[in-house]
C-alpha cells in the first residue's frame, strides 16, 4: 500500500468521525450547563457508616507464640550489618510484626548493634567499641558518619548513620544534623539535632531534638519582643534542648602542646560510669514539632505563645537532679623523641597525625568513686586515616548522635585554640 493510499483512507476516518459528532446543544441546554458550571455540587446528606470489620493483612494473624519465636530467630541469625536489614523488614510487615521486633532487639548497650533509628539515640555497648567512619566533602561542607570499619573494606557494605550540614553565620557556625543524606530541614522528621559554636569557636553546644529521656525541660525567661500568633507558631523550635557543652582551651601563644578539651554531658550523670550505674535510654524518638504544635485547646496554645513571647526560643533542661554531669576530658599525649611529636595509642585505628586527633575519657573527682580503670578507658576516639577520612570508634555511655556531635566540633577552624 502506498503512501499517498494510506493518508487519504485517515482522512475518510477523520470525516466519519465528524459526522457521527452530536449536534450542538440548543439555548436551554446551553443556560442549564452554564448554571452547573457556576454553582458547586452538593453531595445528597447520606448516613455514613464504617465497615464492621477492617480488612487486615494475612500475616497479621499468625499465632503471636509462633511469630515471636520465627523474628526471635532471625534476630539472632543477624550479627552484622548489611544482614540487619531483614530484621528491620520484619518490623516493616504490620503493626503486630512492629510490636514484637522492637521486644525482641536489644540497645546497643546490651548486643553491640544498630538496628532502628533509635538506636542512634542509645549508649553504645560497655565493654567493646562501636567503629566508624566520616566522610568530609569539602565543596559541600556535608559530614557522613558511616558503620563500619573503613571505606576500603567496608565498600558498599556501609551503612549511612547520619549526615550534618556545615552552616556559617555571622558570629557562629552551625552543624546541622539529619538522618537523611540531603534533608537538613528541622522540620523534617529526619532533624535529630544541632552543634553550635560561639564566636570564637573554642565553645560549642549541642542540642537534640527531643529532651533526654526522663528529664523535665524549662523554658529560659528573658526580655523578648512579643510575637504575633503567626510567627509564634512559626518559630516554635523543632529540637533545642541543650544536652551537651564542648569547650577548647585558649592557646594564643601556643605554648600548651596540642589541642586541650573538655565535654561536659549534662544529660547523662556521673553515676553512669560508676560500678552498676545507668545512662539514660530513650525508647522511642519523638516529633518535637507535633508535640509542641499538637497542643490544640486553646488555653494551651495561648500559654505556649505567652512563654515564647516572653523567654527564648531556646530550650534547656533543668539539672535538679544533674548535679554532678558526667565530664568527659581528652587524654594527655606523651612527646616520642624519635618522631619529635606528641602521640596517643589508637591501637591500629589512626594512621595520619593530626592536630584533631584526640581520646576522651572520664574526669572525676575522688568522692565521686569512679574507679581508676574505668577513668583510663577510652569512651571516645576520633583521628584521620586519609584524606577527608577519618574513624569515629564510641562505647558507654555516649550515644553514636552525641559522639558525632563532639567529633564534628573539631571541624570548625579555632586559630586561638591551636
Amino acid at each position: 500500500m502506498s503512501l499517498k493510499s494510506i493518508i487519504r483512507d485517515l482522512w475518510i476516518i477523520r470525516d466519519e468521525m465528524r459526522k457521527k459528532k452530536k449536534p450542538k446543544p440548543g439555548g436551554a441546554e446551553r443556560k442549564q450547563m452554564r448554571r452547573r458550571r457556576t454553582k458547586a455540587y452538593i453531595a445528597p446528606e447520606q448516613p455514613f457508616s464504617l465497615p464492621s470489620t477492617v480488612p487486615q493483612s494475612q500475616w497479621a494473624d499468625m499465632p503471636p507464640e509462633l511469630l515471636h519465636d520465627i523474628i526471635q530467630r532471625v534476630e539472632e541469625a543477624e550479627i552484622s550489618w548489611p544482614a540487619r536489614r531483614d530484621v528491620v523488614a520484619c518490623a516493616s510487615v504490620c503493626r503486630s510484626w512492629r510490636e514484637i521486633t522492637k521486644d525482641i532487639v536489644k540497645t546497643p548497650e546490651q548486643c553491640g548493634l544498630l538496628t532502628f533509628p533509635i538506636s542512634l539515640k542509645q549508649p553504645g555497648p560497655r565493654d567493646s567499641l562501636i567503629q566508624c567512619f566520616i566522610q568530609r566533602e569539602r565543596e559541600t561542607s556535608t559530614y557522613r558518619l558511616f558503620l563500619g570499619l573503613s571505606p576500603a573494606l567496608s565498600g558498599d557494605m556501609s551503612k549511612l548513620l547520619l549526615t550534618a550540614r556545615k552552616i556559617r553565620r555571622a558570629t557562629s557556625t552551625e552543624f546541622v544534623i539529619s538522618l537523611a543524606a540531603d534533608d537538613f530541614s528541622r522540620a523534617s522528621n529526619t532533624y535529630v539535632g544541632k552543634l553550635r559554636s560561639n564566636f570564637l569557636g573554642s565553645k560549642f553546644t549541642i542540642y537534640d531534638s527531643q529532651p533526654p529521656h526522663g528529664a523535665p525541660i524549662q523554658t529560659n525567661q528573658k526580655s523578648h519582643k512579643k510575637m504575633n500568633s503567626k510567627h509564634a507558631i512559626s518559630r516554635i523550635p523543632t529540637g533545642s534542648y541543650n544536652v551537651a557543652t564542648v569547650s577548647y582551651e585558649l592557646n594564643i601563644l601556643r605554648t600548651r602542646g596540642p589541642r586541650r578539651m573538655q565535654c561536659i554531658m549534662q544529660s547523662i550523670p556521673i553515676s553512669a560510669v560508676q560500678e552498676g550505674g545507668v545512662a539514660p535510654t530513650p525508647t522511642d524518638l519523638k516529633d518535637c514539632l507535633n508535640q509542641q504544635t499538637s497542643l490544640s485547646p486553646v488555653s494551651q496554645g495561648k500559654k505556649l505563645l505567652d512563654n515564647l513571647s516572653c523567654g527564648s526560643p531556646r530550650l534547656d533542661l533543668e539539672h535538679d537532679d544533674m548535679s554532678d554531669p558526667l565530664i568527659l576530658k581528652n587524654k594527655a599525649p606523651r612527646w616520642h623523641e624519635q618522631l619529635q611529636c606528641w602521640c596517643l595509642n589508637f591501637r591500629g585505628r589512626v594512621t595520619v597525625a593530626s592536630v584533631k586527633n584526640f581520646q576522651l575519657v572520664a574526669a572525676a573527682e575522688p568522692s565521686q568513686n569512679v574507679s581508676a580503670a574505668e577513668q583510663e578507658k577510652v569512651i571516645l576516639q576520633f583521628g584521620k586515616i586519609g584524606k577527608d577520612i577519618f574513624t569515629m570508634d564510641y562505647r558507654y555511655p555516649l550515644s553514636t548522635f552525641q559522639a558525632f556531635a563532639i567529633c564534628l566540633s573539631c571541624f570548625d577552624t579555632k586559630p586561638a585554640c591551636e
